[in-house]
């Protein structure tokens, strides 16, 4: 089956580009919280000292900011004085540190009773001098149940030892654009009357606009192949870190390291400033988000900075289990990946965009 055309702007869902193809079978996922299980994974841990009560604790059915704001109130402190690292999902079980400043003191007893009642339970607690900040973790660990037609199909299987064995289109996942969209519908609405911090304190929607242009981006070069291939002109990061360079002239070495997945090239999270990227590469970024203008300008006019993102992801330690009547898919994404686009190449499910 070929790939669907290219998205616009006002349809939904978008259609994003398939590396083999739209797959042709179906399949099933978190049928309940318990298939879909997530775990932050960090360099670093707690040292055992300091003014801040470091919790590592398991959810399900809980938002992560709704968890913030239980422990505050269990605790007796301000919700700023929570901290945590990434927003994981509500319908999982996940597991995640959670920081509360409690300098010179311990909790009030019985603060764990109202964690219970919320189907959260502390696995650790360990002090640390300072406050979890957002974005610390390396990465996340996922296991998740996979059942349906698509576990029977040997097509299934080969296009994830591909993935494996390639890579994976970074997209943002559905998440990021809400149920039908209507997170994108937002933020059309707000950045064509002018983006205002008081109406999108959490940047929630300006993070939507520029997931959806960077989505565009790369199921453009999905389509043509190059998305996994440097081409000249392009800003390539090294895998595993923020390092990133430009390149104006692409060699053999740079095109075995790309092969071997030590490189990635990357696309534009959009707003003010230059691009990054040269040549035709930057043409073709520019004339993308051209065809995007209302997104592209209100990110400009609303002062968010040029970044840049990879347009590959590696799968780190990943696992085919079968079990019974279902098979257990398991590996490790760098934060800010989303596990639904690697599912996404695999099998067909209404809520895989």
């Amino acid at each position: 089956m070929s790939d669907p055309a290219p998205p616009t702007v006002d349809s939904w869902p978008p259609n994003w580009c398939y590396v083999a193809g739209m797959p042709t079978v179906a399949g099933d996922y978190r049928q309940r919280a318990e298939d879909f299980q997530v775990e932050e994974q960090f360099d670093f841990t707690p040292e055992g000292q300091g003014e801040h009560l470091w919790l590592w604790l398991e959810k399900r059915g809980s938002t992560t900011p709704d968890l913030a704001r239980l422990l505050a109130r269990a605790v007796d402190i301000p919700v700023r004085d929570v901290g945590f690292s990434g927003l994981k999902d509500r319908d999982a079980v996940t597991r995640q540190w959670f920081s509360l400043a409690l300098p010179g003191r311990e909790p009030p007893p019985g603060w764990k009773a109202g964690l219970a009642e919320r189907h959260v339970e502390c696995l650790e607690a360990v002090r640390h001098p300072r406050k979890l900040k957002r974005g610390v973790h390396r990465a996340n660990r996922f296991r998740l149940r996979i059942q349906g037609e698509a576990i029977a199909s040997s097509a299934t299987r080969e296009r994830w030892d591909r993935l494996v064995a390639d890579g994976v289109p970074n997209y943002f996942g559905p998440q990021r654009f809400g149920p039908a969209g209507r997170n994108l519908h937002r933020a059309r609405q707000l950045l064509a009357r002018g983006w205002r911090k008081r109406q999108d304190p959490q940047g929630l929607l300006l993070s939507t606009a520029r997931s959806y242009l960077f989505n565009a981006v790369l199921s453009a070069r999905v389509a043509d192949g190059s998305w996994c291939v440097p081409q000249p002109g392009d800003v390539l990061n090294l895998d595993g870190t923020a390092s990133r360079f430009a390149c104006e002239t692409i060699d053999q070495q740079l095109l075995a390291r790309a092969q071997a997945g030590d490189l990635h090239p990357t696309g534009p999270l959009w707003g003010k400033g230059r691009l990054e990227s040269l040549a035709d590469v930057a043409g073709r970024e520019t004339a993308i988000a051209t065809g995007f203008a209302e997104l592209a300008d209100g990110l400009i006019q609303a002062g968010v900075r040029q970044d840049r993102r990879p347009l590959r992801l590696r799968l780190a330690d990943a696992s085919w289990e079968a079990a019974d009547d279902a098979v257990w898919l398991s590996f490790s994404l760098p934060r800010g990946a989303f596990a639904t686009s690697v599912l996404r190449e695999l099998f067909q499910h209404p809520s895989l965009i």
